[in-house]
Formats: C-alpha cells, sequence, structure tokens
C-alpha cells in the first residue's frame, strides 16, 4: 500500500519542508525525509535560521562562528555566512530530485534581508548577490510581494534568477505577481536568456488568513458569523489556484510558455493549522491539485504520513462555492481587504523582528567567541 505522502506526490503535490538546519543536513534527517516522506524541496526564513542558529543545543555552528569571529566578520555577514553555506549544502543533497524533476524540485529557497522588504533596489542587489554567491541552479530567491517587491520580481526575473515569490495574502496581490513574473520573463526573452532556466512559485500563505479572519469573526460572535470560521483560508487560496489557472492560459503567458518558459507554480505556505479544533493536514489534503508546491513544517508533515487522507483533487471544481465565502464574509461585515493587508504588515514585521533577534545572538556569538 501507498503512504499519504506517496498519494499526495501522485497527485500532483510537491511536498517541500518549512525547515532547514545544518544539523538536520548533517545527520541525514533530510536525506531520511526525501527517502521515507515524499520530500522535494526546502523553504526557509529568518526565522527558521534564527531557531537553528541560536539553539544552544546545536554546535553545529560554532567552529564556523570562532572562524568568522578571528576573521572580524560582522554580524550580517557571519549570517550570511552561515545560511548560504546551510543552503548550498542542502541545493547539493537535492541536485538529483532536480534532475530526475526536470529541473521543476529539488528546489531550496534563502530569503534577501527582510530590512529590505520596502526597498526595491537593495532587494534586486541582495537577489543579485546571493544567486552569484551561492552559485547553484536549483536555488530560489524569496522575495516579498509587497508594494517594493514587486518591481524588485520582475526584474530579478528578467536577470534571469529564480525566484520564491513570499508572503502573498490576497488574490489582487497575487495577480500582480503573475504580472511581475511574466514581465520579467519578457524582459529575459528580450535579453536572450533561456526563458526554460528561470523557474518561480508564488507562495500564498494560508492559516493565517483564517486565524485573523476567525478572530474578527469572534467579535462579531453571531452565529452567521461563527458559522464561517475555518473558510477564508481555503477560499481564499482555492481561488487563487483559479487564477493561476486562468492567467496561464492567457495569450501573454502561452507565447511565454511556448518561447520555452515554465509555470509559475502555486505554492501554499503556513499549512501548519493553529485552531487545535481543526485537523491537523487540513490545509494540506483540502488543498489537493495538480502543480502545486505544499511547503509544510515537519508537524504538519509527520501528520500528513501518519493519517492524512488524500482523496485527489480538492480545488478544481470548488471556485464557485469559495466565491460564496466571500461574500457570505462581506455580508457579516468582515473587510477582507483590510485583513490582507494587516496580515502584509504583520508578516513582514515578524520576519524583521526575527531578523534583528538572530543578528543580536549572532553578534553576542561573536563578542563570545572573539
Amino acid at each position: 500500500m501507498s503512504t499519504p505522502t506517496e498519494d499526495l506526490s501522485a497527485a500532483g503535490v510537491s511536498i517541500w519542508l518549512d525547515d532547514l538546519s545544518r544539523t538536520r543536513i548533517q545527520s541525514g534527517n533530510l536525506q531520511q525525509l526525501i527517502d521515507t516522506r515524499n520530500v522535494v524541496g526546502v523553504t526557509t526564513n529568518p526565522t527558521i535560521f534564527a531557531n537553528a542558529i541560536t539553539n544552544p543545543d546545536d554546535t553545529s555552528y560554532d567552529a564556523q562562528v570562532a572562524e568568522l569571529a578571528a576573521s572580524g566578520t560582522s554580524a550580517v555577514d557571519a549570517v550570511f555566512a552561515a545560511t548560504t553555506q546551510d543552503v548550498r549544502d542542502a541545493l547539493d543533497l537535492f541536485r538529483p530530485v532536480w534532475e530526475s524533476s526536470n529541473h521543476v524540485d529539488g528546489r531550496v529557497s534563502i530569503e534577501v534581508a527582510p530590512d529590505l522588504a520596502h526597498d526595491t533596489d537593495g532587494t534586486v542587489a541582495q537577489a543579485k548577490d546571493l544567486w552569484k554567491r551561492i552559485d547553484r541552479e536549483n536555488l530560489l530567491v524569496k522575495i516579498p510581494a509587497t508594494k517594493a517587491g514587486l518591481p524588485a520580481i520582475a526584474q530579478a526575473i528578467g536577470a534571469g534568477i529564480s525566484v520564491n515569490v513570499t508572503l502573498i495574502f490576497s488574490l489582487e496581490r497575487y495577480a500582480e505577481v503573475i504580472d511581475a513574473y511574466l514581465t520579467g520573463l519578457e524582459t529575459a526573452k528580450a535579453a536572450g536568456i533561456d526563458l526554460s532556466t528561470i523557474h518561480s512559485v508564488a507562495s500564498f500563505f494560508v492559516s493565517r488568513v483564517d486565524t485573523e479572519t476567525d478572530k474578527r469573526l469572534a467579535a462579531i460572535g453571531t452565529d452567521e458569523a461563527l458559522a464561517l470560521k475555518s473558510k477564508a483560508g481555503l477560499a481564499n487560496a482555492r481561488l487563487a489556484y483559479e487564477l493561476f489557472e486562468k492567467s496561464f492560459a492567457g495569450d501573454r503567458a502561452k507565447a511565454l510558455l511556448d518561447a520555452g518558459a515554465t509555470l509559475q507554480r502555486p505554492l501554499w505556505a503556513s499549512t501548519g493549522v493553529k485552531d487545535p479544533a481543526l485537523p491537523d493536514t487540513l490545509y494540506v489534503t483540502e488543498l489537493v491539485a495538480p502543480g502545486v508546491v505544499n511547503t509544510m513544517p515537519e508537524k504538519t508533515l509527520e501528520a500528513t504520513f501518519d493519517h492524512g487522507e488524500v482523496t485527489g483533487d480538492t480545488v478544481t471544481g470548488t471556485y464557485d462555492e469559495s466565491r460564496g465565502v466571500f461574500e457570505a464574509l462581506k455580508s457579516v461585515g468582515i473587510d477582507f481587504d483590510d485583513v490582507t493587508q494587516v496580515l502584509e504588515d504583520e508578516g513582514v514585521a515578524k520576519f524583521i523582528d526575527s531578523w534583528h533577534g538572530l543578528l543580536e545572538q549572532v553578534t553576542k556569538g561573536l563578542d563570545e567567541a572573539r
């Protein structure tokens, strides 16, 4: 009998792990997840690296920190020295997956510094630096889908850099992300870059949408409002998939695909269930569709492997029902545009806080090592 993660892969979902650490690589744990849990990629963010590097029980960074301290390296440079090494090692581990998947999977993401979320030029410069420094074809550089991030995405794609667009919450912003991707491809094509070498995913956040919306529904408190709890996240993601289908079936996208470009795949992020009353595999089994990525915390991955019930495509065919959810949310007083703006602002702020917390810890570590 097949496992649920095998069933998920067979249904067209690429399973990526939302975590990375040097210990996970060196212990063989990441390879084990590739071999036994159908993991075909990894995503990272500043919070993940902060947890890994500042973990007092993890000594795998100590030697490198001591070496960096002796050379007088700054905290920022030390963080990127450590994280780029981890990402490069993970990319090498995933290279067989990258080759066997026709370069679709076997991907590892690294994010530009969160401080650059509202700085287009700074984001582009760092994306180019990370792409050159890591020097692996299966890398994805993570750029947030802020207003300043959109032109940065187009410029990075136009320069031949593969991009993971992160922190997408609204359909309106997702449409702008797709436009930025297509604009970048047109620029790359004009520059003579082989479009087949450029890959991208668009990371659409799920559980955070329910967390914020459900908080507002609880405050309203009516039976009609409470009946809508835990429905917004799935409905939003499902309509994002409809937009993906329509956008890449259009003439503009088809011309680029005919020239060798690849689809910018939807990626379901924030798939760990926050509400203990909900099934712990909700944002996995209810978002199955061909050609998507689901990036999972290890807890969600293990829950899926243990008892996930994969019944095939649970997205296409749900669009009218999903639109009905938003009509109902509006009728009870939910301003969903405000929900998604709050989530974007909070998402950027949380990553900046994690980034500064990481820099403080690394500064302390460097000082102690000196």
